[in-house]
């Protein structure tokens, strides 16, 4: 790059020195006069972005002049002390890639004492900033990085290797003295220095210093991506992202493949024992999700890249798999061992052992995704039952950071549980099975267009209002019936089941023991009054009731005790978890994972689903799973970070406890056999908990009933203020 500034060490202020600050780091020292701003943020080790090294073609490097007298420092910032803007800041504000009041640090010159800010869209380790994928607080610690070089022309007498070259411009022009060669990348390097400008990826510094060249491009390129994928027993999700930046790229999910091997975790781990082949098969299948999902990752990103952005000058396509240098995956204990080829069965029965519950690290290669010059990072297990994807929901949500009590629960066909602060953390794994994900329900189905979400139950006329999948509208709102012609009405996904039976309960149609009540039940407690006009709904189905939601869907006996069964497993690892960590109330309770993002915080409380706690402090957190995958994608920090939380988290193991039966019964009961709920109280009325019986608990005959099943009278129904 030519600069007309060039002379300024020469001229009037050659010898002198200047002091430069550097804000917001407050880093400064002193400098030649006519040094660009660049040179001096790296001799200072100031955080500020360069893919170009200096030669002006990246534009990454830009700051923000600060000019006046600044006593803290004791430096008056003239206009005069920095150097006029040249011909390449005039490009770059043409083509607005440049604002009014930046420089390009590669640029500028510094002339006098100068403060020179360095914006946060500048610095390597910038903060990110994301809503559809929870980053807040993320600074991005990059694990690959850019750096562009020309290398010296050869002579026909000069014999020198081209990795020589390579290692000899990086020393020059980055001070990297340490390189070494992804022997894959080798067959590249002729074709990427063939007109001696190449741009070089370099992956982080090893133990004995040295760091790999990742990759090679033509020419100037300045992005490279990574992609976190979250392997869930029924989704597969995951995120492209740019590794400087930290922005979020595309965003793409599919269902995971192996669910026709079985719904859950373990009817895969039984297929595997009962065929010699299953290990393969699944594994197979899995990793070809992955890497289907990673092309159409990719192919989605590259499809809207704006002309000229990212696309380098050789003749690389923007944005290929060569690109992807790094893959962060995270997933239960069962899909962490099947994606990476290890048999599972050990996790199928006592002690559910893990085949390793560290940190894996290789090549995206090693579990077939096409992405040659990729990295993969696995992250670290808790358990047996508690797996990589609580890590990184741990990582994301940081209990650990905290000093309220925090209860965070990816709520699945497994539900995982953490429980702790700062101080201490307790990880439990419950087996909720699919019955939340709407298996097991008479008219359940996964969570697509036509399926009731929200369901409202009048507790005086006992008559619904509900909303599906594909529409805003309420069942009661005009233009509903159009709106949801194309879809239907087909039946009901995991919230709202959830939804029902807690507004089932609310207004008295179910007990606290879980059993539909006999509409002539409901007649008498009106006590003199006028029965409610939805008594109708309530059906004879065989030896019990059901409530028909719609002229085509029931809430059966045998729906509810799905629910009650789901959610009791559920409790009582809740319950055991409090119990070891001797703490009886929670400050915050976080619902993860895509089906705790539908939940409604006051009917997971109802149903008893999670304990008592200000409504206010109980969220639903989305993928937390897929927001910690991306950090340990981004941040060098965070991998650290998640490994040192997971060595620190106290096991429990549900399935050896005796005291987990006990916590299991009564947590049968609606919604607590035994645990207050003042907090909800002041929101819900809710219905008179039942007397104590001789028979003992809800539920204690296998049933979930009282006394052998007989059903108790109620004296009231409950009105309910919640909102919909």
């Amino acid at each position: 790059m030519t600069d007309p500034a060039d002379d300024l060490a020469g001229g009037a202020g050659a010898g002198r020195q200047h002091r430069v600050v550097f804000t917001p780091s407050g880093q400064s020292g002193t400098v030649p006069h006519g040094t660009p701003v660049l040179t001096a943020a790296r001799d200072l080790g100031v955080d500020l972005d360069s893919v170009c090294g200096g030669r002006g073609i990246c534009g990454r490097c830009q700051v923000e002049p600060s000019l006046g007298r600044f006593d803290k420092w004791a430096i008056n910032a003239e206009p005069d002390h920095l150097s006029e803007p040249g011909g390449l800041e005039a490009t770059y504000r043409a083509r607005k890639e440049l604002a009014d009041g930046r420089r390009l640090g590669c640029d500028l010159r510094v002339l006098g004492d100068a403060v020179i800010d360095v914006p946060a869209s500048s610095q390597i380790h910038r903060q990110v900033v994301r809503k559809d994928v929870d980053l807040a607080g993320l600074v991005v610690d990059p694990l690959v990085t850019l750096h562009y070089v020309e290398l010296a022309p050869l002579d026909a007498e000069d014999g020198t290797s081209i990795t020589e070259r390579i290692a000899g411009a990086l020393a020059a022009d980055w001070s990297i003295d340490r390189v070494r060669f992804d022997p894959r990348v080798l067959a590249h390097l002729h074709r990427a220095a063939a007109d001696d400008r190449l741009t070089v990826a370099l992956g982080p510094a090893e133990p004995d210093g040295d760091r790999e060249v990742r990759g090679v491009w033509p020419g100037f390129v300045d992005r490279v991506v990574g992609v976190a994928i979250d392997v869930g027993s029924t989704t597969v999700a995951g995120h492209l992202c740019d590794l400087a930046t930290g922005e979020v790229l595309a965003s793409a999910g599919r269902m995971n493949p192996q669910i026709r091997f079985g719904e859950d975790l373990m009817s895969r781990v039984s297929y595997v024992m009962m065929n010699p082949d299953g290990r393969v098969e699944l594994t197979a299948a899995v990793r070809r999700a992955l890497d289907e999902l990673v092309g159409e990752l990719v192919d989605g990103a590259a499809a809207a890249e704006t002309t000229g952005a990212g696309t380098g000058t050789g003749d690389e396509p923007a944005l290929d798999r060569h690109r992807v240098l790094d893959v962060v995956l995270v997933g239960n204990p069962v899909m962490h061992h099947l994606f990476l080829g290890i048999d599972p069965s050990p996790l199928g029965q006592s002690p559910f052992t893990l085949a390793t519950d560290t940190a894996v690290s290789g090549r995206a290669a090693d579990v077939g995704i096409d992405a040659p010059w990729s990295s993969l990072y696995v992250a670290p297990c808790v358990a047996g039952h508690v797996g990589a994807d609580t890590a990184a929901a741990v990582l994301a949500e940081g209990p650990h950071r905290s000093e309220s009590i925090q209860l965070l629960v990816d709520v699945g066909t497994n539900a995982e549980i953490v429980l702790g602060n700062a101080e201490r953390l307790f990880a439990a794994s419950s087996p909720t099975g699919p019955a939340f994900e709407g298996a097991q329900i008479s008219a359940g189905q996964r969570a697509t267009a036509g399926a009731i979400e929200r369901v409202r139950i009048d507790p005086v006329t006992l008559e619904p209002r509900f909303r599906v999948i594909g529409s805003e509208l309420w069942s009661d709102e005009d233009g509903f019936t159009e709106a949801t012609a194309s879809t239907g009405i087909t039946g009901i996904c995991g919230s709202g089941i959830i939804e029902v039976v807690a507004e089932l309960f609310l207004a008295g149609i179910v007990d606290a023991d879980g059993l539909v009540v006999d509409p002539g039940v409901l007649a008498a407690a009106a006590a003199g009054a006028e029965p409610p006009t939805g008594l109708a709904r309530i059906e004879a189905d065989e030896r019990t009731f059901a409530y028909r939601l719609t002229d085509t869907i029931r809430v059966t006996q045998g729906d509810v005790r799905a629910i009650q069964l789901a959610k009791a497993a559920l409790r009582a690892g809740i319950d055991l978890l409090l119990e070891h960590a001797a703490i009886d109330t929670v400050d915050e309770i976080r619902l993860a994972g895509a089906f705790g993002a539908h939940i409604d915080p006051v009917h997971a409380m109802v149903l008893g689903l999670v304990p008592d706690c200000e409504v206010g402090r109980v969220r639903a957190t989305g993928n937390s799973a897929g927001s910690g995958a991306v950090r340990a994608l981004l941040a060098a920090s965070q991998r650290a970070e998640m490994e040192d939380v997971v060595r620190r988290i106290t096991k429990i193991e549900t399935a050896t406890e005796p005291r987990f039966q006990d916590l299991f019964v009564a947590a049968l009961a609606l919604p607590h056999r035994d645990a207050p709920n003042p907090l909800l109280s002041e929101v819900v009325t809710l219905p008179e908990p039942p007397a104590p019986t001789a028979g003992g608990p809800p539920g204690a005959d296998g049933t979930g009933a009282a006394g052998g099943g007989r059903r108790r009278r109620r004296g009231r129904r409950a009105r309910t203020t919640t909102k919909g």
